[in-house]
């Protein structure tokens, strides 16, 4: 924390408060704070002084969850209101380029000064003036007024409050500590007791009562307190007693003549102090790596590990993961560590679990070697190996050594060698968790994080060389997978070509079929790591192994694993546990496996192979998940419309022998999660399917993932789909599914902008549900149909197909559907300035929707009902519409541009209500809102509505320029009524700009564009 001393800049008399509930005083007069928005944003600057804190760091600090849409506006408010109710208030909080810092000097707060008096408590202490370090102690802990907050507040205060109670806990025990080293003992009985009360699991705090206890002649009670704490570690915890805490408790039972007086310093650990014996006899670990870099978690647990286990019982650490992951240098640099505190030799044997033509170490020739380590010549080694076992752990037995076993493969190579006393530590590296071993502590090592990885490519290549490219960096971290090993290689190629530039080794490795090659040295290489895990599976395993190989997703889960392998869940589950084991697939989430990108690059060239597998296997494999994936998607999709009157249209999926799917997927929120978690993998199969000729599954898995490619904004996937599906409906002669295909690529082509194909496709799709007198995708396609000719301008044409779609669906109580074309039918009415129709039909379109909670179709309505208000000039209904719609939005989600359209059209109604406050922040929120994934007709809308915003506004620059913006992209895609109005803003901007001949050139392309759709040259919105 920084503590500016420039106290002569400092206002004379501020005082804040945060160790209690906040308070802030001017002199003796106290400053009001108004609402908790003020008291959050202020208590996070002081608890943060000297530290720049940006608006979202303050807006995280106010609210618990996720703050409102109007959180960052709120906080920057709070900031100045701050700064004018404090006096000199600028100079207190001030502004930085990326946020606020609070300058404030330790009289000025009661946190600065308590950070203070325990830095001056640790100072006397250290040079032996406990009176003075009792005094400070004592003066820093009587500031705190009660919980910092009241324990309220966002994530950062409450973060910043738990470390202050901490520093408060350990103040607090310091100063115990202190005042029983001066004799008190009785008298701090009762206080000790309050504060075990509060704090019943802290040791240090329990030990103190025990000891002043025990020094007032209350054996048995210090003995009580002992017991009390026990039972409640293992009840809450499942952990015994610290080894401090029980040791006091042995020596209170003996009744320790030594404990009777004032307690000397602690000296600390006994493995922290020097060896007093020679210095090891023998250290044969593997040099420590000079850039070594990162592991800092990793390397800390083991330190704590080793803490704990040293001083009661031997202390077994194994260390596994998948090849390459940097098992051996981290246990070597463990190894070094610890050395000191194992002072008779530090050993290593590589047991070549797995090393290349070669068997694995027995245990025995293990043992012979570690003795021939220690120096016991040849002639005294026993000739059986049993013999050899027995006489390496008699040799070792009561001695103090680090043994690092590498590349260990089982159990059985290690079991034997482990030293049979507590004083030794091993450290164990092994591709596969050796899960047989008691008493063991695992550690599962995965691939190294991004700031390590990238400080390891700055150690090999120098800061400056990564500091040019740091794209490149990022880019070349992700292709290794953050795997150490096979950023070492990239890396040192990289050092070793000094003329390579990182981003052409990037260009190399992009190509995935050549990537492993990339990753080869003369000695090492990825590739052969992993050929040597997959040739130590069971044969069984490594065709198993293979199959997975064909899932085209980046997880997957047990059903899917059984429907690849053709078994039982059960199994499946078995095979990629083993698998799991062996480090070839990873789990980042219960239930769901996944490869490592270098391993899925290795398993495709094993299912390139000729040699490898059978291809008719791997055919039946594929149909497999093929048809596991059809059917359980189809099931996910019956579920969900369950709500509709006649549900979802049943259309076989030629699926004969359909697979279980899973049992979780039994209600519509199971049902959505499924279909979301799994829409990656649906859409991968499609390419897969339709590569493999398998065209039916093709057909219905698109049926069923462009529904959840509709709901994200992913518009370009859902075209691509539909068009697959097309091509493979039309192989297959279905002419039932070439129409569901051919209306589901309209739709497509419509969200794209590109009406005309769109027609295309839906009028082809028309014509074959003519063709079979099906009258609900009659409906459907006459309904689209519409929709493209009215944003085509085709109004004549477009009004009379909506209506018809929209008698037709209510016919057949297809409500869902006709709040759809109520919709599209408002909006032709807008644009039309028919505004009493448009908010009729909107408005059925809201109701509708809302009897059947389909949410995200309802934001639209809720929408174009508010449009179809200001049309009629009744702002106060629009802007309640409005506020329906940003509720839903805030609630439930929605695309960006569906989301970026609502804050538009409500940024323009506040400001014609004159609330132009609100209607600033609206439009910051719907232009900064992931623009690049606008449709282009939501681009087009919204740079229109922005447009007249800032004509309101006086603004006509800025409305020039979304009005010109609009007018591009309505042009390119034939969007006739948003180009006539883009064109008549363009013409108002410009004439008041003064380009009075511009300004008539555009309201004359404007009249004309409007005359020939039939509509009145206003363009109101």
């Amino acid at each position: 924390m920084n503590i500016d001393s420039r106290r002569e800049a400092r206002p004379a008399g501020l005082r804040i408060n945060v160790l209690g509930p906040i308070e802030a005083w001017s002199g003796d007069e106290r400053i009001r704070l108004h609402g908790v928005v003020q008291e959050r944003v202020l208590a996070a600057l002081v608890l943060e002084a000297g530290r720049v804190l940006t608006v979202t760091q303050l807006v995280d600090a106010v609210w618990e969850d996720f703050g409102p849409a109007t959180a960052t506006h709120q906080v920057r408010k709070a900031v100045a209101a701050l700064r004018q109710l404090i006096p000199g208030g600028a100079e207190v909080i001030v502004t930085e380029t990326s946020g606020y810092r609070a300058v404030l000097s330790t009289d000025q707060s009661d946190l600065l000064e308590f950070s203070m008096l325990l830095a001056g408590a640790k100072a006397a202490a250290s040079g032996q003036d406990t009176e003075s370090a009792t005094d400070q102690l004592q003066r820093a802990l009587a500031l705190w007024r009660g919980p910092v907050l009241a324990d309220e507040g966002g994530q950062l205060i409450r973060s910043s409050c738990a470390t202050l109670e901490e520093r408060r806990n350990a103040g607090i025990e310091e100063l115990i500590s202190l005042r029983l080293a001066r004799g008190e003992n009785a008298g701090l009985v009762g206080e000790l007791r309050a504060y075990v009360a509060a704090q019943p699991l802290r040791e240090r705090l329990r030990g103190q009562l025990m000891l002043a206890l025990f020094r007032s002649g209350r054996q048995a009670d210090a003995l009580g307190e002992f017991a009390q704490v026990r039972s409640l570690l293992a009840d809450d915890l499942g952990i015994d007693p610290c080894t401090d805490l029980t040791a006091l408790h042995e020596r209170i039972l003996r009744n320790d003549p030594d404990l009777a007086g004032p307690a000397a310093a602690p000296e600390g650990p006994v493995w922290y102090r020097p060896a007093l014996e020679a210095s090891p006899r023998a250290c044969f670990l593997p040099n420590d790596l000079a850039d070594f870099v990162g592991r800092k978690r990793e390397l800390e647990s083991l330190q704590l590990y080793i803490d704990d286990v040293l001083s009661r019982g031997p202390c077994v650490i194994a260390i596994d993961g998948m090849g390459g992951a940097g098992k051996t240098s981290l246990a070597v640099r463990a190894a070094y560590a610890a050395a000191e505190r194992y002072p008779d030799a530090q050993l290593y044997l590589d047991l070549r679990g797995y090393t290349p033509a070669e068997q694995p170490m027995s245990a025995a020739a293990a043992a012979t070697a570690l003795l021939r380590m220690l120096g016991v010549p040849v002639s005294r080694l026993p000739d059986e190996p049993l013999a050899c076992i027995d006489f390496w752990r008699a040799t070792v037995a009561g001695q103090s050594v680090v043994l690092l076993l590498d590349n260990v493969s089982d159990v059985a190579q290690v079991r034997p060698l482990l030293p049979p006393n507590s004083r030794s530590l091993v450290l164990i590296t092994s591709r596969t968790r050796l899960i047989d071993l008691d008493g063991a502590r695992w550690m599962s090592l995965g691939t190294m994080s991004g700031e390590d990885s990238a400080a390891m490519a700055a150690s090999v290549l120098s800061k400056e060389r990564t500091a040019g490219e740091p794209e490149a960096v990022a880019e070349l971290v992700e292709l290794c997978g953050h795997l150490p090993l096979a950023l070492r290689i990239a890396l040192s190629r990289l050092a070793n070509r000094p003329r390579w530039s990182i981003s052409y080794l990037v260009d190399r490795m992009s190509d995935e079929s050549r990537r492993l090659d990339e990753l080869r040295s003369e000695e090492r290489g990825v590739e052969l790591t992993l050929k040597i895990s997959y040739e130590g599976l069971e044969s069984r395993h490594r065709a198993s192994f293979r199959l997975l190989g064909l899932h085209p997703g980046r997880d997957l889960d047990v059903s899917a694993a059984a429907a690849l392998l053709g078994c039982l869940p059960a199994e499946a589950e078995d095979t990629l546990e083993a698998l799991l084991d062996a480090h070839l697939l990873q789990q980042h989430e219960f239930g769901y496996y996944a490869f490592h990108d270098l391993v899925r690059s290795f398993v495709r060239q094993l299912l390139k192979s000729t040699d490898q597998g059978d291809t008719g296997d791997a055919t039946s494999a594929l149909k497999g998940l093929l048809d596991y994936l059809v059917h359980t998607s189809d099931h996910a999709c019956n579920i969900l419309t369950r709500g509709l009157l006649k549900g979802r249209k049943p259309i076989p999926t030629g699926v004969t022998n359909p697979p279980p799917v899973p049992p979780q997927l039994n209600d519509e929120k199971n049902a959505r999660a499924w279909l979301a978690r799994e829409r990656p993998t649906l859409e991968a199969a499609v390419v897969l399917a339709i590569d493999g000729g398998f065209d039916r599954h093709v057909a219905h898995l698109t049926r069923n993932v462009v529904g959840q490619l509709d709901a994200v904004g992913m518009y370009r996937e859902f075209a691509e789909i539909a068009g697959l599906s097309v091509i493979s409906c039309r192989r297959l002669g279905d002419r039932e599914l070439l129409r569901l295909s051919l209306s589901n690529m309209a739709l497509a082509y419509w969200r794209l902008g590109r009406f005309e194909a769109g027609v295309q496709a839906a009028s082809e799709a028309l014509d074959i549900a003519t063709e079979l007198a099906d009258r609900s995708s009659i409906a459907k396609d006459i309904g689209i149909l519409g929709l493209l000719d009215a944003f085509l301008g085709r109004f004549d044409d477009a009004l009379p197909r909506l209506q018809e779609a929209i008698r037709i669906k209510r016919e057949l109580g297809a409500a869902r559907m006709e709040a759809e074309s109520l919709v599209n039918l408002s909006s032709l009415y807008e644009q039309w300035e028919h505004y009493p129709e448009a908010a009729a039909a909107a408005g059925r379109a809201v109701a509708l929707d809302g009897e059947r909670q389909v949410y995200e179709h309802q934001v639209v309505a809720y929408v174009d009902l508010a449009l179809a208000h200001l049309g009629l000039r009744s702002y106060l209904e629009a802007d309640e519409q409005l506020s329906n719609a940003r509720a839903l939005v805030e609630e439930f989600g929605s695309p960006a541009g569906e989301y970026a359209m609502v804050f538009a059209v409500s940024a323009l109604t506040r400001h014609l209500l004159g609330d132009h406050d609100l209607s600033h922040r609206y439009a910051e929120l719907a232009l900064g809102h992931h623009r690049s994934h606008w449709t282009a007709i939501r681009q087009v809308e919204i740079d229109n509505i922005m447009g007249r915003l800032r004509r309101a506004q006086s603004r006509y620059a800025d409305a020039v320029t979304h009005h010109q913006d609009a007018y591009t992209v309505a042009l390119a895609i034939g969007y006739r009524i948003a180009e006539a109005r883009a064109l008549a803003g363009l013409a108002e901007a410009e004439i008041a700009l003064g380009h009075t001949e511009a300004g008539q050139e555009h309201q004359r392309r404007a009249t004309d564009t409007f005359a020939d759709m039939g509509v009145p040259p206003k363009a109101r919105i």
